[in-house]
């Protein structure tokens, strides 16, 4: 079920809402299981045979959770800390071999035949939407469980946590400090206009990036990709198109659903985390990724990158630990060797980042501060992005490789107004697709966060008592049109990060 869905948007989503606060008003509890049903009912739509995994792997981790916790909380005895690392170890193995089968399994059996020139008639494994993401909150749960002991032992608000719909299929990463106690509040379970106004107002916003930006841009980019994939050349001015086409339509899709996200849980009164604060606006690598897929950022560093030893062992363990760390996170997007070699890319954009840092703050402290340096830093930013993004949309190697050189063959460079079949054949403007992609730049490097607008909109409601039903009206209204408009085309298009 999409959230850009009408099934979503007028069915759904309204009845969830009105059982939750219809129960709220009796029983937290009972709302809680009703959202905890909801959100394992939208999950089921998808797969529903993959729901039983799901809830299996929720009745594992808060089993074994719950035995962390019982022999850290109760005592300082060593032997129980020992039993309790035991538990930890069994706990994210368990996970992480069900992530492998599922996700990785037919990869390494595609490269195994490779390497022994074989070829085995087996049946390819599904990989269940959202596994992800649920194995890595419930790791994340039971490394916080060990670390810091969790004294929240009921069920439902750990199934919720773990399934809650806004979150559950393409994140963000949640902690479970974020949002377990937020289920325990009885706040959580009354109405609150001026909350439902301001999530009503996010969510339309990130409908029209999904639906409108995304959506709109997508044409150019799959147009270029699945021609060089076919073995087609393109041009210069084709090749960069569809490179920052791809550039676009990604930051667009997953901002959009995370607004949408956000907005979602502001209705049941719920705070996600922000996982975009304009990363195309960063003047650095490293900056790019405290500002892009935030909670996958935090994970990676907090329970990879640190207890790897992070920048603790000096600078060479450092620089290795950033490689280690960014290619584990190019494989967990896919099992791909496309996304590995993304991953080292960034892993190496970091270490050149880090290492001139080092020198420049070195030599001239004042020079990182200086605005032609930050400005040269976002344009270097920028073109090394949107290279590592041609390996992350290619489906192979060579396609990249191919729109790689195509970009860098300054001597293919046409006119706009010449044919350009790769574009022409799907009736498609190499201007306007330009054009198209200046105007998406504009919106991501100059204008502000929508995170920050969300808040203000929020702040005016409820300053404002009047204000929360005008809001709810133009939402409503807004959001109507692009479902509307999503329901009409001749096919309706996922989340791109549904595929990691």
């Amino acid at each position: 079920m999409l959230f850009t869905s009408a099934l979503f948007a007028f069915v759904y989503l309204p009845i969830v809402l009105f059982g939750f606060f219809a129960l709220g008003r009796y029983s937290s509890r009972f709302a809680a299981m009703w959202l905890f049903f909801a959100s394992v009912v939208f999950y089921g739509y998808w797969m529903p045979e993959f729901t039983i995994l799901l809830l299996g792997s929720i009745c594992w981790n808060f089993g074994v959770g719950s035995r962390i916790s019982a022999l850290i909380n109760n005592s300082d005895n060593y032997e129980h800390r020992r039993y309790a690392r035991r538990w930890l170890i069994i706990g994210i193995s368990l996970n992480l071999l069900l992530l492998g089968y599922f996700k990785y399994a037919n990869f390494f059996i595609d490269n195994l035949m490779l390497l022994s020139n074989q070829h085995w008639q087996i049946e390819r494994i599904i990989l269940p939407i959202g596994i992800s993401f649920f194995t890595f909150t419930q790791i994340a749960f039971l490394a916080d469980t060990y670390q810091q002991g969790i004294r929240e032992y009921a069920f439902v608000h750990y199934g919720l946590f773990v399934t809650y719909f806004p979150h559950l299929i393409a994140g963000p990463v949640l902690h479970h400090a974020q949002m377990m106690p937020q289920f325990r509040e009885a706040k959580t379970y009354k109405i609150n206009t001026a909350n439902i106004a301001g999530g009503l107002a996010i969510f339309a916003m990130g409908l029209f990036k999904k639906i409108v930006l995304a959506d709109g841009i997508s044409p150019y980019a799959d147009a270029i990709f699945n021609a060089a994939e076919l073995g087609s050349i393109p041009s210069f001015n084709e090749a960069w198109i569809a490179a920052l086409a791809y550039t676009f339509q990604l930051y667009f899709d997953f901002s959009g659903y995370s607004d949408m996200a956000i907005g979602l849980s502001w209705m049941f009164n719920v705070k996600l985390p922000y996982n975009f604060n304009s990363p195309y606006q960063a003047s650095s690598i490293s900056e790019f990724w405290r500002r892009w897929h935030i909670s996958l950022s935090s994970f990676l560093r907090e329970y990879l990158y640190i207890p790897l030893g992070g920048n603790r062992k000096g600078p060479v363990r450092r620089y290795l630990n950033l490689i280690i760390t960014m290619l584990l996170g190019g494989l967990w997007h896919g099992a791909s060797w496309n996304f590995v070699f993304w991953g080292g890319l960034h892993g190496g954009y970091l270490v050149i980042n880090h290492g001139f840092q080092a020198i420049a703050s070195k030599f001239n402290s004042g020079l990182i501060a200086n605005w032609l340096f930050k400005w040269t830093g976002w344009l270097l930013t920028m073109l090394l992005v949107i290279i590592a993004w041609v390996f992350f949309r290619a489906t192979s190697f060579s396609s990249a490789l191919t729109i790689l050189n195509a970009m860098a063959n300054i001597q293919s460079v046409t006119s706009l107004n010449a044919i350009h079949p790769m574009l022409w054949n799907l009736g498609l403007a190499p201007d306007l697709g330009l054009l198209f992609c200046l105007i998406l730049g504009g919106l991501a490097f100059l204008l502000p966060n929508s995170n920050h607008l969300g808040e203000q909109i929020l702040s005016f409601c409820r300053g404002r008592t009047s204000a929360s039903p005008i809001v709810i009206g133009m939402s409503v209204t807004i959001a109507t049109l692009f479902v509307l408009m999503n329901s009409l085309r001749s096919s309706v298009s996922a989340f791109i990060y549904f595929n990691f």
